[in-house]
């Protein structure tokens, strides 16, 4: 406790002599005797008590005020003092800042959630039913051994890939997990049918399968005419005209398709083919599929009484979530919610009230608090960001005008291909897209991704573009590319153990059994060492001067990138398409300006963080830029100090503000403008993939 006293008080002190190294004024006196006060205040609760907490400072200017108990009451009240979560330069951050922000954007999702965990509390209470913390943990030790990995290992991977901190995946997931299913009741022991069926689906045969999908059977015939008289080219048409992105930008590929585990007649019609076969038009809800059997994969090595524990365990699993699922939903319809915060007469009526779950309110406060708890380090994030960019503009004497908004939403729309017949920026339906798809609600799309991004093209300005750039650009779209076949190993020596193997019959199909055999790449190794056409310029030099070095049908030597070993077969090269640079000049110099452009907002921000002092009392981290901030925002990076251990970590700001990614990962629509059409039929195909191998 007094190490982290020592840290902190040094954090003070290197504020203090900021503030006092400024020019003198009342303000920065007032600030330097507030943080004074704070040493002074944390001093005394570390030396009074070794149990006590360090809290954020109280803001500058706040009353500390005791109010003493009412008459007749037996508790005291505190008047409500806003903290201050951050600093950034002398700006000031405050928990009542903090606290309406996360309950602006997550209110109503964690609403929803106290309003769930209230209906199943109610419910255990009338049936005694209690669900204690050691209950909790047991699960989650039984999940962890489930997927065989240790307990700190599988918290870490749920907050990594679902977002959620460990006390929400606790509070949220599995205590109304293990609630429900005792409230449940239901026999969920499986049937010999069932176990026989999960036994099939995953250790019985499979069928190795590539798919066109198409949105009318009309097309899905056309298409399938298309393939049973070329049949070898199955993978280019379903890459051309599948609806179905994830498997046509893999050539038609899908996962092996198993018994038992989706529509009945689909798997039907795929087991009745046999290797080449191509299905007739099977109709999966609204999609028309075409399926092209390229090989069936036997049956597994494996008895049913030896796996029967573990499929056991499976369906009991499923089954339960299936009962709780049906309880809950029961359990719903029976309770009176009256959502109070979303209605500004029942708000009105009943100020601080969020919601009543059977006459039980749950208050604003409540929710405020678990909005900070759970998504209150990602919206300060945003506020920080938000804080150092008015602060920049401020520096410059710039702003940011309502037409200069209007102009960056419709560039966008442009750019993502949504257009109106006569060729004007659909804005409307890029709306739809961002609010409806991306779910962001169009205020928090406006404050997060289009005023920063304004703000950052004002603040880095003009780029420039060059012949260079443009040569590039044109040959990495509208280039040949080279067509290869890689084998990807994770150990040089493995590496070149392959490598002799491939030595030995190096051709593709060859190659493609020692990428299913070797492969440590998931795709590469499904796709048999199948990876989309190399292009120049596209970012992968090393990569890029080794598929352009090797003659069609010649192997390469190991080639290292990062930590991965390769071994590449070249089998030819596409065309180049026939388009010349001053056709499409004026869209590529739209193209690369724009890439650049946020190339140099990328770097102005990160100088712009690492310039700047910035405390995170929330986080516990207090950064210090090791010069002052330049009008520009430039400067020398900083170390970012842990107010809880020592030792300094590089800083984090070294790119765009989290979120303005969604905006700036976008893909293009290309270097050629595409016809006035509907959004999803918008764009081109620079450089067709399907053009003969030479």
């Amino acid at each position: 406790m007094r190490e982290t006293f020592q840290k902190l008080s040094q954090g003070l002190g290197r504020r203090i002599g900021r503030l006092m190294e400024q020019r003198p004024g009342a303000s920065q006196e007032i600030r330097a005797a507030i943080l004074i006060i704070v040493a002074c205040l944390l001093w005394r609760a570390v030396s009074g008590s070794m149990q006590a907490d360090a809290k954020p400072p109280r803001a500058a200017g706040a009353p500390s005020v005791t109010a003493t108990a009412p008459a007749g009451k037996g508790t005291a009240s505190t008047a409500p003092v806003a903290q201050v979560m951050a600093m950034v330069n002398t700006a000031e951050i405050t928990q009542p800042q903090l606290a309406a922000e996360c309950l602006s954007r997550h209110g109503n999702a964690v609403l929803e959630a106290l309003v769930n965990r209230e209906i199943i509390s109610q419910a255990c209470g009338r049936r005694g039913i209690t669900i204690t913390s050691q209950d909790v943990d047991t699960e989650i030790d039984a999940m962890a051994k489930r997927f065989s990995v240790p307990r700190d290992k599988w918290i870490s991977l749920i907050e990594q890939e679902r977002g959620i901190t460990p006390t929400q995946y606790s509070e949220d997931i599995v205590w109304p997990m293990l609630a429900l299913r005792r409230l449940a009741h239901a026999g969920i022991e499986p049937t010999a049918e069932e176990l026989q069926q999960s036994f099939e689906n995953q250790f019985g045969e499979a069928v190795k399968a590539r798919i066109i999908v198409a949105r009318s059977r009309k097309e899905a015939e056309e298409l399938r005419i298309k393939a049973l008289t070329a049949p070898d080219d199955f993978g280019g048409l379903a890459r051309q005209h599948s609806v179905d992105v994830g498997s046509a930008s893999a050539n038609g590929w899908v996962q092996p398709i198993r018994r038992h585990s989706g529509d009945a007649g689909f798997e039907g019609a795929v087991f009745a083919l046999r290797p080449g076969d191509i299905s007739p038009v099977v109709q999966v809800a609204d999609q028309f599929i075409v399926v092209k059997c390229e090989d069936r994969l036997p049956a597994a090595d494996a008895k049913l009484e030896d796996v029967r524990p573990r499929l056991l365990e499976d369906l009991r699993e499923r089954k339960s979530r299936s009962a709780s699922g049906e309880v809950f939903r029961a359990l719903q319809d029976e309770s009176t919610v009256e959502n109070v915060m979303n209605d500004a007469a029942k708000s009105a009526a009943s100020p601080g009230v969020a919601a009543r779950v059977n006459g039980q309110p749950i208050t604003i406060e409540t929710v405020k608090a678990t909005c900070v708890e759970r998504h209150g380090p990602d919206v300060l994030e945003i506020l920080i960001t938000r804080q150092l960019i008015e602060q920049a503009l401020a520096r410059e004497k710039r702003t940011v005008t309502q037409a200069e908004i209007d102009a960056e939403i419709s560039r966008a729309a442009e750019s993502m291909g949504f257009r109106k017949p006569d060729g004007s920026p659909d804005v409307s339906a890029w709306f739809d897209r961002v609010t409806r798809e991306q779910k962001i609600p169009m205020r928090h799309y406006i404050e997060d991704i289009v005023q920063p991004t304004v703000a950052l093209k004002q603040l880095v300005g003009k780029v420039p573009v060059t012949q260079e750039d443009l040569d590039k650009a044109f040959e990495a779209t509208f280039g040949p590319r080279a067509k290869c076949r890689i084998v990807v190993m994770d150990s040089q020596r493995r590496a070149q153990e392959v490598w002799q193997l491939a030595r030995q019959n190096p051709t593709p199909e060859r190659i493609g059994d020692l990428a299913e055999q070797y492969s440590v790449d998931p795709t590469s190794r499904t796709l048999r060492g199948e990876v989309p056409p190399i292009q120049r310029h596209g970012g992968q030099p090393a990569l890029e001067r080794q598929a352009f070095s090797l003659k069609p049908g010649e192997l390469s030597g190991i080639v290292q990138i990062a930590d991965r070993f390769m071994v590449i077969l070249c089998e030819g090269y596409t065309d180049a398409a026939q388009v010349k640079l001053a056709e499409v000049r004026d869209e590529l110099y739209d193209d690369i300006h724009e890439k650049k452009q946020r190339i140099e907002m990328s770097r102005y921000f990160s100088h712009l963080r690492e310039s700047a002092a910035i405390d995170n009392f929330l986080a516990g981290t207090s950064q210090s830029p090791t010069q002052p901030a330049a009008a520009g925002g430039a400067g020398q990076s900083p170390g970012t100090r842990s107010m809880q251990e020592s030792g300094s970590v590089p800083s984090t700001a070294t790119s765009l503000p989290k979120s303005l990614e969604i905006d700036a990962n976008q893909p293009r629509t290309g270097s050629r403008k595409p016809t006035p059409t509907a959004p999803a039929e918008s764009g081109v195909r620079p450089a067709s993939l399907d053009a003969p191998v030479r």
